[in-house]
C-alpha cells in the first residue's frame, strides 16, 4: 500500500483505537501509558520475530514504516501547537500566577541547572562505559532531557488527586520549561557544531537568542491572544468560536516559527489567556461548553497518536550491550538532576514562602519526560554520536512515562496526605 500521508493517519488512528480498546478492557492502565505499554510490547514482538526469522525481514519493513513519519516535525511544527494550547486552556491562571516565581525558577534556573548536571554526568558515566562522546553532546543530551513534557505531566494529573497549589506548579513549570528548554537545546546544539566547525558562538549570542525566543513568544502569544479575545467577545456563535481558537493556534505558532520566537511559549500565553479571561468574560456558557469538549477531544486523540509513536519507536534504536547499560544509567543521572534542579530553587523560595508538604519528591517523580525529548534527538544532525543520544533519551523517556507515570499517585499519597 503507498504511503500517503492519510494512509499513515489511517493506520495510526486504527492502532491507537485498538490498542487503546485492549488498555481499557484488559490493563486497565491510564490511557497514555497503556497506549505506550501496548506498542513497545509489539514491537519487542517484532524485533523477537525478527530473530526467529530473518528472511521475513519483519523489523525492516517495520521500521521502514516508523521513520516514514518524520517524528520532529509531526511533533514540534504540527501536534505539539494544538496539545499545548488544549493543556493551558484547562490551567488555573489565578492558582499558577499565585505560585509565578516557583514556576519561573524551576522553568529556567531549574532546566538550566538540570542541563549541566546531566551534561556532566553523563560525559564521565559514558567515558567509564568506554564511549567517547564529546562533552558538548554530553550537554546537549542534558538539554533535550531536562525539561519536563506538558503534554506527559498533563495526562498524568488527570488520573491522580493531587494539591491544587502543587498541581499549579507542576502544570505551570511543565507548559513554560520546555519552551524553555527548547531555547536551550538549541543554543547547545549551536555551541556542539560551532565548536566541531571552529565557530564558536558568543556569550552575547547565546543570550540574545535565549530572551528574543522567550520574551518574544510570551509578547506574541499575548498579542495574538488577546485579538481572539476579542472576536470571541464580539460574537455568540460557538462553532465560529471555536474555528477561532484553532486559528488562533495554527497562526501564531506559524509566525512564531517565521519570526524564531518561541511557538510553545506562544500558545501556552495564548491559551491561558482564552481558558481564564476568555471562559470568565467572553464566552456564553453554550460556547464554554462546545470549545472545552472540542479541544478535550482534540487533546486526547493527539495524546494517543503521540504516545502510540512513542512506544514504537524503539524499532528506530540501535542497540548493543554496552548501549543497554549506558540507558540504565542515565534513569539515576536525570532523576538525580531533577532532583537537585527541583530542591536548589524551592529550598531558596522556602526562606520567603511556605510550599506544600512533600513538594520536592512529587515534583522530583512528577517530572516526567515524553514525546518532545524524543523528537529532539530524533531532530539532531546525523553526527557520530547521535545513535547513543537517541538510545539514552529513549530509555529514560520509557521510565519516565511507565515506571514514574504508574507510581506518581503513590508518591503523593505517601509524601503529601
Amino acid at each position: 500500500m503507498e504511503t500517503t500521508l492519510f494512509n499513515l493517519a489511517a493506520i495510526l488512528l486504527t492502532l491507537a483505537a485498538s490498542f487503546g480498546y485492549i488498555n481499557h478492557r484488559w490493563l486497565k492502565l491510564p490511557h497514555s501509558i497503556g497506549l505506550v505499554v501496548i506498542a513497545l510490547l509489539a514491537s519487542l514482538g517484532v524485533l523477537a520475530l525478527d530473530l526467529a526469522a530473518p528472511s521475513l525481514s519483519l523489523r525492516e519493513a517495520v521500521r521502514g514504516g516508523v521513520e516514514s513519519i518524520d517524528f520532529p516535525d509531526v511533533l514540534m511544527k504540527g501536534m505539539l501547537s494544538f496539545l499545548l494550547f488544549a493543556g493551558a486552556l484547562h490551567v488555573d491562571l489565578e492558582q499558577m500566577a499565585q505560585r509565578k516565581w516557583a514556576i519561573g525558577v524551576m522553568a529556567t534556573m531549574g532546566v538550566l541547572i538540570s542541563t549541566f548536571v546531566v551534561g556532566y554526568a553523563t560525559f564521565f558515566a559514558t567515558g567509564w562505559l568506554g564511549f567517547t562522546i564529546p562533552l558538548s553532546y554530553c550537554l546537549v543530551f542534558g538539554a533535550l532531557i531536562s525539561p519536563t513534557d506538558p503534554i506527559a505531566v498533563l495526562g498524568i494529573l488527570k488520573t491522580i488527586d493531587v494539591p491544587a497549589p502543587l498541581e499549579a506548579k507542576i502544570a505551570g513549570e511543565s507548559l513554560f520549561n520546555d519552551g524553555v528548554g527548547i531555547d536551550v537545546f538549541t543554543i547547545m546544539v549551536a555551541i556542539a557544531l560551532g565548536a566541531e566547525g571552529g565557530h564558536p558562538i558568543t556569550a552575547f549570542g547565546i543570550a540574545e537568542l535565549f530572551v528574543v525566543e522567550a520574551l518574544g513568544g510570551a509578547a506574541l502569544g499575548l498579542a495574538a491572544g488577546f485579538i481572539a479575545y476579542r472576536a470571541i467577545g464580539s460574537i455568540d456563535e460557538h462553532n465560529l468560536e471555536v474555528l477561532i481558537t484553532l486559528a488562533l493556534v495554527t497562526l501564531t505558532y506559524s509566525v512564531a516559527l517565521a519570526l524564531h520566537v518561541s511557538g510553545p511559549i506562544a500558545v501556552v500565553v495564548a491559551g491561558l489567556l482564552i481558558g481564564n479571561h476568555g471562559k470568565k468574560f467572553a464566552m456564553s456558557e453554550t460556547t464554554r461548553d462546545h470549545l472545552f469538549k472540542f479541544w478535550s477531544l482534540t487533546d486526547e486523540v493527539l495524546n494517543s497518536i503521540l504516545f502510540l509513536i512513542i512506544g514504537f519507536e524503539v524499532l528506530a534504536l540501535t542497540f548493543t550491550g554496552s548501549i543497554g547499560v549506558a540507558m540504565a544509567a542515565a534513569v539515576p543521572i536525570v532523576l538525580a538532576a531533577r532532583f537537585i534542579a527541583v530542591a536548589v530553587p524551592i529550598t531558596g523560595l522556602s526562606l520567603k514562602r511556605e510550599f506544600t508538604k512533600g513538594a520536592i519528591p512529587v515534583l522530583t517523580w512528577g517530572g516526567l519526560r515524553g514525546g518532545i525529548s524524543v523528537a529532539l534527538a530524533l531532530s539532531l544532525p546525523d553526527v557520530a554520536d547521535k545513535d547513543l543520544i537517541l538510545a539514552l533519551t529513549y530509555g529514560v523517556v520509557i521510565f519516565s512515562i511507565v515506571v514514574q507515570g504508574l507510581t506518581v499517585g503513590w508518591v503523593v499519597r505517601r509524601v503529601v496526605r
